[in-house]
């Protein structure tokens, strides 16, 4: 670098003595001559590069599609014309830069050795300019084997990727079985096992990039490990309460789910959030850790595995015989779509009350999508049956003023010569 700054430095000195007039008294007149001189070059030469550039531009332009065709192996297109276009157009600008910087990193010196007290700038302004190319191309020619090492292990990580992408496949189609290992971790295993092999990899790399150990770079690992602490915490909690949950298998994308107070069907699930959609048809998004320290209920799941059981309790006076209600309720099930046949709907008497006998109907279903439906249909039937038979429903409370003398038991039940008992007064 030092012989080209002699060799610029001499150039320009051997201009200056050829040039310079014999007449001491003229010398400042003709400095600010030849720097006019020099300045109206400069400026002649960046309009003339200017307009040379935009009739490359339009010339790319009318070439769109014509002479630049689009990039293509065989069938598949790589770049359409447009984009190389642009691309080219791009490039072409960014050379127009180039060259206007070139001719000010020219002109600049030649304008300061005219005069006597800024020629000698003209080494430091070189030296300036100069110093930081140098001090790059040395950097880069001392890192040249830490990049190899760089670029080896780049190129291994990237092998190992794509195994680890070619085995998922290979599992997730099914070809490849491993005993208790379910095709739904196939993706979330992947995206971990990528995970740590990238942070494996830049661990392993860091001491030789360039700069390692220097105080910058301390300072900014240091600013970027604060930085993640205190933002990421509850990012952090969510993607370690999404792996546990993917691996945990609680629920499935399309399963209709409780969790805590929010009831609908699962349309998203990511290491950050579980997205539900109720049944009103509003989408509820629910940090992982949330899904994770909750209770929650998998309907579909029960349907799935053994039917889902949905049931109705009634309370029903003790003057009506428990087997009339009993089949009134397994028709009123019958009658229900949606309600299972096998295994069929039974009845439980939960409680004797003190003026009712509370009825529990349970009854199978696999609809979990339309529960709330299936569930007010069997409501209404059993109003219907009830109604029917004339046996009144009790539910929830019911006050009546009877006959305290007659008895409410069924008279089934009443031995066939009771002569029913009369209501008396007794005279005061």
């Amino acid at each position: 670098m030092a012989s080209i700054q002699e060799l610029v430095t001499s150039y320009l000195v051997k201009i200056q003595r050829v040039i310079s007039p014999a007449a001491p008294d003229s010398v400042l007149l003709y400095q600010i001559f030849l720097t006019l001189l020099a300045l109206l070059v400069l400026i002649g030469l960046i309009v003339l590069t200017n307009r040379l550039f935009r009739r490359a531009d339009a010339k790319l332009e009318s070439w769109r599609g014509t002479r630049i065709l689009p990039l293509k192996i065989q069938t598949l297109e790589l770049l359409s014309a447009d984009r190389l276009t642009n691309t080219i157009k791009w490039l072409v600008r960014k050379l127009r830069l180039l060259v206007i910087a070139v001719l000010f990193y020219i002109f600049i010196p030649i304008i300061l050795s005219f005069f006597p007290r800024t020629r000698g700038l003209v080494s430091q302004y070189l030296n300036y300019l100069l110093a930081p190319f140098s001090a790059l191309a040395a950097g880069i020619v001392n890192s040249i084997p830490n990049l190899i090492f760089i670029l080896i292990t780049f190129l291994v990580v990237r092998y190992i990727l794509k195994m680890l992408r070619m085995l998922f496949n290979e599992i997730g189609k099914g070809k490849i079985v491993f005993p208790g290992f379910y095709p739904e971790w196939t993706e979330p295993t992947y995206k971990l096992l990528r995970f740590l092999v990238i942070v494996f990899a830049i661990i392993f790399v860091s001491p030789y990039l360039p700069g390692f150990g220097s105080p910058a770079f301390q300072g900014l690992s240091i600013f970027f490990g604060v930085l993640l602490s205190l933002g990421s915490t509850a990012a952090i909690a969510n993607v370690v309460a999404g792996a546990a949950l993917t691996y945990m298998r609680p629920f499935h994308v399309g399963d209709r789910v409780k969790i805590a107070d929010t009831m609908g069907d699962v349309v998203e699930k990511t290491l950050l959030i579980t997205r539900v959609r109720t049944i009103k048809n509003v989408e509820v998004t629910i940090p992982n850790s949330m899904v994770l320290g909750s209770h929650m209920i998998n309907f579909s799941a029960l349907a799935q595995e053994s039917r889902f059981i949905i049931y109705a309790s009634i309370t029903i006076g003790y003057d009506a015989p428990w087997r009339q209600v009993h089949e009134l309720l397994l028709n009123a099930a019958r009658a229900t779509r949606d309600i299972a046949v096998d295994p069929p709907p039974f009845v439980l008497q939960t409680s004797l009350n003190d003026f009712s006998v509370t009825y529990e109907l349970n009854a199978y279903t696999g609809n979990v999508k339309e529960l709330l439906k299936v569930q007010s249909e069997l409501h209404q039937n059993i109003q219907d049956q009830f109604n029917a038979a004339g046996v009144e429903i009790m539910s929830p409370q019911f006050t009546a003023i009877r006959d305290g003398n007659q008895t409410v038991i069924p008279s089934e039940y009443l031995p066939p010569a009771a002569p029913p008992k009369g209501f008396k007064i007794l005279p005061g």
